[in-house]
């Protein structure tokens, strides 16, 4: 059975009641039948399975049917295919009406704070980053997954948890699942593959630096190719290229660029998975859940040498490297500055933007429809260790509050299910390129599209991928201490204090921040060190690491192929 589209949407128009029986309407039906046919047609399920999972949450949806529910999301791809096609098909389906907001990052946080703060319905769902797990475990606000999973009336059978590959990033240390990923991206190397490839560019950068043009192992390599096409190379192929990519502006974007684990590359921490321990990237020191200092002074590592090298290599390749424009720029613009062609490499890049790099319009594909660009694993700071995170992987995440009444709730649950269903999530994680499920990853599809991505679907596929994490559980109050970031890093970027005057400035900010908080969850509520000098801390072993005599050791490079092969072996290394 396919209907047209114009048939379709004919028979969309008003709400159908509940017939007497209790039982989905054939106007629901058929919505099941066209969609499947017409939306659909690429699922890890069959299509007898998929029409399953349809039917079952139409029934289940029957007790909300002709309610409208509001949730609310950052802009990317995926949560634009939600909102504009999804809410509709949804719908149809259902017969719940969804108001699904778009919105900055910063506002999606200020959103969830507030209704967390003052007990308000404001949305009934948040697709909200996991970097506040640390937040949700201990305000005790969040209404867990692990509670709506026990009832059975609201709960797709088929949802199979076990198949979400960032379920770690959302559970608890007290096994309690408090978050449900909607979508995930890592932040990876990215470079123009075509251009490392060419003889006069390699025969040339090895006469300059003494080893080949590849893909960096270390800041080191990064550096020096970024120099490279910066400065020695300058124009290719009739335009001005340059060797590096970011962002300056003062804006919230400005402070994820370092907490989004740019201190984890430079080494600021322990090794440890998910976040090191007892330091992690953020430079906060841990006993057992309780965060004890940020600042080196009471031993963390937030204003240590690492994350002064981190900050200062950050500013001066920005200032020497990067496009003019590019220390105006936020997140958002400077997301589309790689899609120009004009850019050699970036040390952080969201996979998040592959799909818009992947547009033939921009001309970064090669005749075959490969892309002429690649993603590989992430160089490492000279303060890095064997064993330590590799980088930051967002996971965004549906979370729900306990202020959200119970129907508001269910409904909303209803719709989370359907967005990351077996029958949804194939076709939504190839529109979006942000996979949740190993099953979709794995998939013949995915092989399939995988000489088309510049490497995504090698990395999802390959156990580095939890070498990628979040911001976890050690950051108490992820909205109050993250906007200590962007201001800090920003001061020194214009060059109104030094890295470290910055990272010792942000610090304290945040003990004092600490010093404040008192949370439901008592024994895991910050609780800090007295304060010691420097030395004392910087003189034990593990981080705060002590200054590195050279902090710029020879450049390391290896082979596209022998980067996904570290990849396939990857456990820290």
């Amino acid at each position: 059975m396919c209907l047209t589209f114009s048939l379709w949407s004919g028979l969309s128009q008003g709400a159908e009641p509940v017939n007497a029986e209790g039982e989905i309407s054939d106007q629901q039906r058929k919505a099941i039948e066209y969609w499947l046919h017409n939306e659909f047609t690429q699922s890890t399920l069959s299509r007898d399975a998929q029409r399953d999972e349809f039917t079952w949450l139409a029934n289940a949806a029957l007790p909300y049917k002709g309610m409208t529910i509001r949730v609310v999301s950052e802009r990317i791809d995926t949560h634009w295919y939600e909102a504009n096609k999804l809410t509709k098909i949804f719908k149809d389906i259902t017969g719940i009406q969804v108001v699904h907001e778009l919105t900055g990052e910063d506002d999606v946080i200020k959103k969830i704070s507030t209704q967390i703060r003052n007990g308000m319905n404001l949305y009934d769902a948040y697709i909200n980053d996991s970097d506040l797990i640390g937040t949700h475990y201990r305000q005790e606000a969040v209404y867990p997954i692990s509670d709506l999973l026990q009832d059975t009336s609201v709960t797709l059978p088929t949802l199979d948890v076990e198949d979400f590959i960032g379920l770690s990033f959302t559970t608890g240390p007290d096994g309690v699942i408090y978050q449900l990923p909607d979508q995930q991206f890592a932040n990876l190397y990215w470079y123009r593959h075509d251009w490392f490839s060419r003889p006069d560019l390699k025969s040339r950068f090895k006469e300059i630096y003494g080893y080949e043009l590849n893909v960096p192992q270390n800041w080191s390599a990064y550096e020096d190719i970024a120099e490279f096409f910066s400065v020695h190379v300058k124009n290719l192929d009739g335009q001005r290229v340059y060797g590096h990519m970011d962002y300056g502006r003062r804006d919230p974007s400005l402070g994820w660029r370092f907490s989004d684990a740019w201190l984890s590359m430079a080494g600021a921490g322990d090794p440890g998975i998910p976040n090191g321990l007892p330091v992690d990237e953020w430079g906060v020191r841990m006993r057992g859940c309780r965060p004890v200092a940020v600042s080196v002074e009471r031993g963390g590592a937030l204003d240590g040498p690492a994350a002064v090298y981190a900050l200062d290599r950050y500013i001066d390749w920005l200032e020497r490297f990067a496009p003019p424009q590019a220390k105006t720029m936020n997140f958002t613009e400077a997301g589309s500055v790689p899609g120009q062609g004009n850019i050699a490499q970036q040390i952080f890049w969201y996979t998040a933007f592959t799909a818009a790099l992947s547009d033939p319009s921009l001309g970064l594909l090669n005749e075959d429809g490969t892309t002429k660009w690649r993603m590989a694993p992430s160089p490492k700071g000279a303060y890095w260790q064997s064993g330590m995170k590799l980088g930051y992987q967002d996971a965004g995440s549906w979370t729900f509050l306990k202020s959200t009444p119970e129907t508001q709730r269910n409904a909303a649950w209803l719709y989370a299910q359907f967005l990351v269903s077996k029958s949804v999530s194939l076709k939504k994680t190839l529109v979006g390129l942000t996979p949740i499920r190993l099953s979709d990853i794995n998939s013949e599809a995915m092989t399939k599209i995988a000489p088309k991505l510049g490497g995504l679907v090698e990395f999802y596929r390959s156990p580095a991928r939890i070498l990628w994490t979040p911001t976890g559980i050690n950051v108490p109050d992820y909205p109050t201490l993250s906007q200590h970031w962007w201001n800090n890093v920003a001061d020194a970027v214009e060059g109104k204090v030094s890295p470290q005057e910055a990272m010792t400035k942000m610090a304290l900010g945040m003990e004092q921040d600490m010093q404040e908080m008192n949370f439901p969850r008592s024994e895991c509520s910050p609780k800090l060190n007295v304060r010691r000098y420097r030395d004392y801390w910087l003189e034990q072993e593990g981080a705060p690491k002590p200054k590195l005599p050279n902090e710029k050791p020879q450049g390391l490079t290896f082979s596209y192929e022998q980067s996904l092969s570290s990849w396939l072996g990857a456990r820290g290394e």
